[in-house]
């Protein structure tokens, strides 16, 4: 069993990027792929603390926000290599923008009576607002606030649409996958139905798009996905010759979402890890 798309405390998760290699070991994973959003700060740690867990291959990722047709499109690289100066070119360009999102988010919450500072406990760790999420924006939040928990935060103020939501301005899907590509990764559409489920019509209207621009795999093993999630995506990865990823979107605390399982019913099975490897080396040898 493998998970291709977990997160650390490096962006909005809460594990430590070295201590990820130790939890899917203790859980019997064969591979495990760190990929933050828009930072690749946590990847020599977690590189570094896999060499103690040989049984394990670790994967060295990203996870990019994009959009498409109104729709905020993720974007998972694989196989990356993370000093690639176009890559990361790319993610100073998207923290700058994160940045400007959460001042945003900051003074929405204040016109709304729940002012937070960047002194508050959750993100303090952070040496600037780049690395900032909504989840932490939640966490405060419930603290200082009182609320019942962040999915009650998100109802009633950072989610789409609510008060205190910002959209961030985001590139469109193929200039994601050149850069992935730039750097020598494997692109993946993350999470396809992740708001709608059997979006069929939409799914393939994104592959017609972009796998003739270079999209490699859909992420058809998913948290959230059941079985005709999952079989909906592994034939439109067979009809676009897509390969096929997929992973847990472990976030930590911040999610119920747990490593290598999901909600308890993932298995994503290792052959794809191998199919995903000969993907990268036809693309590059």
């Amino acid at each position: 069993m493998i998970d291709l798309h977990t997160h650390s405390c490096a962006s909005d998760g809460t594990v430590a990027p070295e201590k990820l290699p130790e939890l899917a070991a203790a859980i019997n994973l064969s591979a495990v792929a760190l990929t933050d959003h828009d930072t690749v700060a946590g990847i020599d740690g977690f590189l570094t603390a896999a060499k103690h867990f040989p049984q394990l291959v670790a994967v060295p990722g990203v996870e990019l926000s994009t959009n498409f047709s109104s729709k905020e499109i993720h974007i998972v690289g694989l196989f990356i290599d993370h000093r690639n100066e176009a890559l990361l070119d790319f993610l100073a360009a998207q923290r700058a923008e994160r940045c400007r999102r959460n001042e945003m988010i900051f003074l929405k919450l204040k016109s709304l009576g729940y002012p937070l500072a960047m002194d508050e406990p959750e993100f303090a760790r952070f040496s600037d607002a780049s690395s900032i999420g909504r989840p932490h924006f939640a966490a405060a939040l419930c603290r200082r606030y009182g609320f019942a928990d962040s999915q009650e935060v998100f109802h009633k103020l950072l989610g789409h649409n609510r008060p205190a939501y910002v959209r961030r301005k985001t590139p469109e899907p193929a200039a994601a996958i050149e850069v992935i590509h730039a750097a020598h990764g494997v692109a993946v559409w993350a999470h396809p139905v992740y708001r709608q489920r059997n979006e069929s019509a939409f799914v393939r209207r994104f592959c017609r798009r972009f796998a003739p621009l270079g999209l490699d795999a859909l992420e058809c093993y998913y948290s959230l996905f059941g079985p005709p999630e999952t079989q909906m995506l592994l034939q439109a990865a067979h009809d676009f010759n897509l390969s096929a990823s997929g992973g847990s979107d472990f976030h930590g605390d911040h999610s119920s979402a747990q490593l290598g399982v999901g909600m308890g019913g993932l298995s994503v099975p290792d052959e794809l890890l191998d199919t995903l490897i000969a993907r990268k080396n036809d693309l590059f040898s």
